[in-house]
């Protein structure tokens, strides 16, 4: 499937991070993007806003974020960061957790005051990870009434929604797009070497959206260093694993300098593996990705926001 539908452009010799087409729209991101969730863990908050500028300076322009990441702090960082005309230089995505048009719409106005702008590029759904998740969506009174309503007035551009739990929740959620006539521009999804093995979204999901010109991105690469305790594989292989599917970008958690460096090289430095490549990869992992156990957000409640806080959804 590497490479699949999905052209970049860049070339690491000339220092350039490489681009893709972001789903069928015009618009063109970075092949790696900046976790807004990391920018939140220094306990100074001008080392979040280092790494945010310093990453957009290397050629990095998609940014990720979300409503609830840290209360909020990530976002304020973010927008922070995102002044002296840094703004324009980036895609700018981050997430809601509501599940009623009156509380999308209330985080949707939190997250553009937060940020310091006047439109979010990408608003995604976040933790797509019940089965109930897409009908609330689709419901009367629902989040898609609250984007459609914040589209129109120029708050949001692109409608996405992600999810860490399991594939067949995402599935549900794009044949309830199928019922609704909707196409959403995005979806995201952990993409790395264990996802391949156990309850794998590259497989169940990932061709539905190439089909579909759905941008796909892929998160949780590392998985927060989890997938380096397996001792089988390094941060570069996962880096580069994730950046051989059909990505749209892969976006990495980087909570210092060192690892945002270590992520632009990734992606600089990127080229197609060949099958023979891959099967290698797959190979030492298999056994240790077989149990879940290094895919915590899959296999645990550790990483479900939104059930340890339900008054955000309503």
């Amino acid at each position: 499937m590497a490479g699949l539908g999905i052209a970049a452009t860049g070339n690491a010799q000339t220092g350039i991070m490489p681009s893709r087409q972001f789903g069928k729209t015009a618009e063109r991101v970075s092949v790696i993007g900046l976790g807004g969730y990391h920018i939140g863990i220094p306990k100074d908050a001008s080392v979040g806003i280092q790494i945010v500028r310093t990453a957009i300076d290397q050629g990095i322009n998609f940014m990720d974020n979300c409503w609830d990441y840290h209360d909020g702090e990530s976002e304020r960082r973010m927008g922070m960061a995102l002044g002296d005309g840094y703004r324009k230089k980036v895609f700018l995505m981050t997430k809601f957790d509501g599940r009623t048009k009156a509380s999308t719409l209330r985080q949707i106005d939190e997250s553009l005051k937060r940020l310091q702008t006047d439109h979010i590029d990408l608003m995604q759904y976040h933790e797509n990870i019940r089965m109930e998740d897409p009908d609330r969506f689709f419901a009367a009174d629902g989040p898609l009434e609250a984007l459609q309503e914040a589209k129109k007035a120029g708050k949001i551009r692109f409608i996405g929604f992600t999810g860490h739990k399991d594939p067949a929740v995402h599935l549900r959620m794009l044949e309830m797009a199928t019922k609704h006539s909707f196409h959403f521009d995005s979806c995201q999804m952990p993409l790395n070497v264990m996802d391949a093995h156990f309850r794998s979204f590259e497989k169940l999901v990932l061709p539905k959206l190439v089909s579909s010109g759905i941008a796909v991105l892929g998160m949780k690469p590392i998985a927060s260093g989890k997938i380096l305790e397996s001792k089988t594989v390094s941060a570069v292989e996962c880096l580069d694993y994730a950046l051989n599917l059909p990505t749209t970008v892969v976006i990495t958690g980087c909570e210092s300098l060192e690892r945002l460096q270590q992520a632009i090289a990734a992606g600089r430095n990127h080229k197609p593996m060949d099958a023979a490549k891959v099967a290698a990869l797959l190979s030492k992992t298999k056994t240790a990705a077989m149990d879940g156990k290094f895919e915590t957000f899959k296999t645990t409640t550790e990483h479900d926001g939104t059930a340890k806080n339900p008054l955000w959804m309503s």
